[in-house]
């Protein structure tokens, strides 16, 4: 299940409020700098929800969520309470035309909460927020992962606002993708260096060689239907036992 996260709206000096021109090209780039200074994808929607509120133009709270096909929205990271008390009162309506138009189009808006014609929008303005952008970060089949800005009056989200968000989400695309591009490289490393090592047990207790140890422990991985870096965990963390044996000689 993906973390959370929640953070608080402070500021960041470095970066004028609202900018445009010069000031706004300024902005994305210490953006950009301090989205790829995080170690991680969980960081970074953290950093991103929080710049948010301090780049896009009458935003005042954030947040990041996923929506699955015919599942659920689950949010990610938010800025403070009412992004999740927005998101509990919007629950269960992933279907809704709002949030539906994401899958075929990158942007969302709501002018005004309060006039507006579904449930789900008019719970919206009794938190006090009345227009909302949501701009998509990923998609694919299965998943959308949008950046949704709330403010509490109403058509504070205007056409400039759009364009600020969309090459403000495009910074947070290129820095997931990056993150987790690095987080994938590194498990895989560290996935390698655990095989080797359960082959290299294997290769000691059964007197075989590496290529018949690795095609052992794939053909276990297989029958158990386990995958090959959780059976290389069991088989090292039962190196001092006889487990890990056991379960590649029960062919």
């Amino acid at each position: 299940m993906p973390k959370r996260f929640v953070v608080a709206a402070s500021e960041f000096s470095e970066l004028p409020r609202c900018a445009t021109g010069f000031e706004l090209a300024d902005s994305l780039m210490v953006a950009a700098q301090q989205l790829h200074e995080t170690s991680s994808p969980h960081s970074i929607l953290r950093t991103a929800v929080r710049l948010a509120v301090r780049i896009l133009p009458g935003a005042e709270h954030a947040g990041i969520s996923v929506i699955e096909h015919e599942a659920h929205r689950q949010t990610l990271a938010w800025t403070d309470e009412v992004v999740r008390s927005a998101d509990a009162l919007t629950a269960g309506r992933e279907q809704h035309p709002y949030w539906s138009r994401l899958w075929t189009a990158p942007v969302a808006r709501i002018e005004d909460s309060a006039s507006a014609d579904g449930d789900g929008e008019l719970a919206l303005s009794g938190l006090g927020l009345r227009s909302v952008l949501s701009l998509r970060l990923r998609a694919d089949r299965r998943r959308l992962t949008v950046l949704t800005a709330y403010a509490r009056r109403p058509r504070a989200f205007d056409e400039s606002a759009t364009r600020i968000g969309r090459l403000f989400t495009a910074h947070v695309s290129i820095a997931l993708d990056s993150a987790t591009m690095r987080e994938q490289l590194t498990e895989a490393m560290r996935t390698r260096d655990l095989i080797g090592q359960a082959a290299g047990i294997l290769m000691e207790r059964l007197d075989i060689d590496a290529s018949e140890a690795f095609d052992r422990l794939v053909r276990t991985s297989q029958r158990e239907n386990t995958k090959l870096r959780d059976l290389a965990r069991r088989i090292v963390d039962a190196s001092e036992g006889d487990q890990g044996g056991r379960a590649i000689r029960g062919e």
